[in-house]
């Protein structure tokens, strides 16, 4: 017998509740992924990517993966043993970014930085005279952190610039082209509110010539993919994968709901939605975690009060509100707490609600 499964208010790190019209599309009927109508929606899904991107790039599309998955190619794609890989490390996204370069057999340069700081753009620039690659995270997630992707591209010479943008696209301002960045990749489950399972994914001409010829990943091979998405033109592809139709329907529908609202909208929505939630969590005496000035407004980070429980507040948050909000990563696992309002969520509704649901929580739980 199907279980049906609670109703959440997905306030963490993501996911986050979708879009009622996603929600929708998901109900479409299944079509072949070779079906003319289909190739049509890829297209037209595609282009809608590159809206939300701010990018020309032919080769941008939905890889049929999570962001995990986007950074696999992202990195797969265009590393190879001995390549100079300059990580910028400011977070545990940034962390993965460097252990997958690692496992692709770079010469990995890694900039730390301590969790809660922007990436310094002048360490990371100065870290290697000529890398192949210079890869950061614009938002990272485990921190709540922004960092200054439009420097890194100013200076980033001869190198390729690799940005993670899972927690950004769709919910803060993103300039793929302007900022320089040529190799891109995102998640559907935060501020698209589509569910997880796509990485909205770039690459610049300048990137796709360099690329490894021969990766190690078939299934992410750039070049392959190119006769399928991105690149191709017209109904006649190259068969390469089965792509997952009913989750291209549904981010479509995301992406047809941002659009109409108007991209610049959207991000002006987020960053008040957050900025309203930083000033009622400091108004109840809580200390925010991320430095000053460099605050998502997609993911607050915000610090357990000494005495209290992070795991006794999630969980009566859950079960009494049926909310979620997130714990920490790493040393911070039980001292600091992720808020996220994105998509659907970045609204006033939203704050008041996770404001008024913490506030009883913690007399609760005291």
């Amino acid at each position: 017998m199907t279980e049906t499964l609670p109703f959440r208010y997905l306030f963490g790190p993501g996911p986050g509740n979708a879009y009622p019209e996603v929600m929708s599309a998901l109900s479409y009927p299944v079509i072949g992924h070779l079906d003319r109508a289909f190739i049509d929606r890829l297209d037209r899904v595609s282009a809608g990517l590159r809206h939300v991107w701010g990018t020309a790039n032919a080769r941008t599309w939905p890889l049929s993966a999570t962001g995990s998955g986007g950074m696999e190619a992202a990195f797969v794609n265009f590393v190879e043993p001995g390549d100079p890989v300059v990580v910028a490390v400011n977070g545990l996204f940034g962390e993965r970014m460097a252990e997958v370069a690692r496992r692709c057999g770079a010469n990995v340069v890694r900039v730390d930085h301590e969790y809660g700081q922007p990436v310094d753009v002048e360490r990371v620039l100065a870290a290697h005279p000529s890398p192949k690659v210079i890869a950061a995270v614009h938002a990272e997630t485990s921190t709540g952190v922004r960092s200054d992707i439009a420097a890194l591209g100013a200076g980033k010479g001869d190198a390729l610039l690799l940005v993670d943008a899972v927690t950004s696209i769709g919910g803060l301002e993103l300039r793929a082209d302007d900022w320089g960045i040529d190799i891109g990749y995102a998640g559907t489950q935060k501020c698209l509110g589509v569910p997880p399972g796509l990485s909205p994914f770039t690459v610049s001409e300048r990137a796709f010539e360099r690329r490894v010829q021969d990766p190690r990943s078939w299934y992410f091979d750039i070049g392959l993919l190119g006769g399928y998405v991105g690149a191709a033109e017209g109904h006649t592809r190259t068969y390469h994968h089965t792509a997952p139709v009913t989750m291209v329907a549904g981010l479509e529908a995301g992406l047809d709901r941002i659009l109409a609202e108007g991209l610049e909208k959207v991000w002006a929505r987020h960053e008040a939605a957050g900025a309203a939630l930083r000033a009622g969590l400091e108004a109840m005496g809580l200390e925010l975690f991320a430095a000053e000035g460099h605050r998502l407004p997609s993911l607050t980070t915000v610090r357990v009060p000494e005495g209290v429980s992070s795991a006794r507040v999630r969980a009566h948050l859950l079960d009494r509100y049926t909310l979620e909000i997130g714990a920490g990563v790493g040393k911070y696992a039980e001292t600091v707490w992720r808020i996220g309002l994105m998509g659907p969520n970045a609204s006033p509704a939203s704050v008041t609600l996770v404001l008024g649901a913490l506030g009883e929580a913690l007399a609760a739980t005291r």
